[in-house]
């Protein structure tokens, strides 16, 4: 079960990681013509931070595992990664995009069982 949360963790880091990047380094009109109809909802200073979050939650599901340096980390990326899952999932539900609603609570299912294994039984 260890490999498969290392496994899980590399995979949410990756995701997460590309789409924090996105939302940093896209502007939002960008952002908005590429699908992201979300964006008209908030400032560019906002997805900003939407962004840098992601990427610091990416980190956060990695290095401190790899490193050895505050294991305990690794899980609380996981639960920051699931509050961030949840307020995506609200705005999506609110604009009625029930396919992206479908993505964020299954991203919100794998960052919570990171969350259960690095807190419990396969804790670093």
């Amino acid at each position: 079960m260890n490999v498969a949360l290392w496994a899980l963790a590399g995979l949410l880091a990756l995701a997460f990681l590309g789409s924090g990047l996105m939302k940093l380094i896209k502007p939002k009109d960008k952002l908005a013509a590429s699908g992201m109809g979300w964006t008209d909802d908030f400032s560019a200073g906002a997805i900003k931070g939407i962004g840098a979050v992601e990427i610091l939650g990416a980190l956060g599901l990695i290095l401190p595992g790899v490193t050895g340096i505050a294991p305990v980390l690794v899980p609380l990326a996981a639960l920051g990664l699931a509050l961030v899952m949840v307020g995506a999932a609200i705005t999506h539900g609110r604009r009625k995009e029930s396919q992206l609603v479908v993505v964020n609570l299954v991203l919100l299912v794998l960052v919570v069982l990171v969350a259960w294994g690095r807190f419990g039984p396969y804790s670093l």
